[in-house]
């Protein structure tokens, strides 16, 4: 039977364990208090979320290239009501320069607002409402609509029977629906496509 010597002089086993073991204490030490210490930029500070570009920036920059390209001048405006960005472009002169832009019935105007939109989308990776307006169309428009609106109104209050309107935008009809239900009535959307109408009911 071979005896172990209890003296780490004599033993070069426990002399070997003493080294080792506080270099090892030493090492474990040394990776907890880095795991501890938050990664940080040489200037301190977080740079993971970029500032995402403003729709309204991004839209006037978009549509001024356009206007650079059809080689027409307007002057761009931007303004925020509540959740919504409305841009409008109006003619330096005050003419009717820009009125190829609006289209019949403004169907050009839409096809704008929706490049701008994707434009925006492109930029910013989130979809907009977006509206953009030109010498002044929509606000115009939006004055025939609520008449008619109103005529129709009053048509349901006298028949108490439904009451069709001509077919229009998913914009426009948004603004007719809004003014049915200021109006105390109700209002669907029926036909599809171009077809598309609002119906006024009691």
């Amino acid at each position: 039977m071979t005896e172990t010597s209890e003296n780490p002089a004599e033993n070069p086993v426990l002399q070997a364990n003493e080294t080792v073991a506080p270099e090892e204490a030493h090492v474990v030490e040394n990776q907890d208090t880095v795991e501890e210490l938050p990664e940080e930029d040489s200037d301190g500070e977080d740079d993971s979320d970029d500032e995402t570009p403003d729709e309204g920036d991004v839209a006037a920059d978009y549509l001024e290239e356009l206007l650079d390209i059809v080689d027409l001048d307007g002057d761009i405006e931007i303004e925020i009501r509540g959740e919504r960005t409305f841009i409008s472009i109006q003619a330096e002169d005050g003419g009717a320069e820009l009125q190829d832009l609006v289209g019949t019935d403004g169907e050009t105007l839409d096809a704008l607002q929706e490049l701008t939109r994707l434009a925006v989308l492109s930029a910013t990776g989130h979809r907009t409402r977006l509206v953009l307006d030109i010498n002044g169309h929509r606000n115009a428009r939006n004055e025939e609509l609520r008449a008619k609106a109103q005529e129709a109104v009053q048509k349901v209050k006298d028949t108490g029977e439904e009451v069709p309107m001509e077919p229009m935008s998913a914009f426009e009809r948004k603004i007719v629906h809004d003014f049915i239900a200021e109006a105390g009535l109700t209002s669907g959307s029926e036909g599809e496509g171009r077809k598309r109408h609002v119906v006024v009911s009691a």
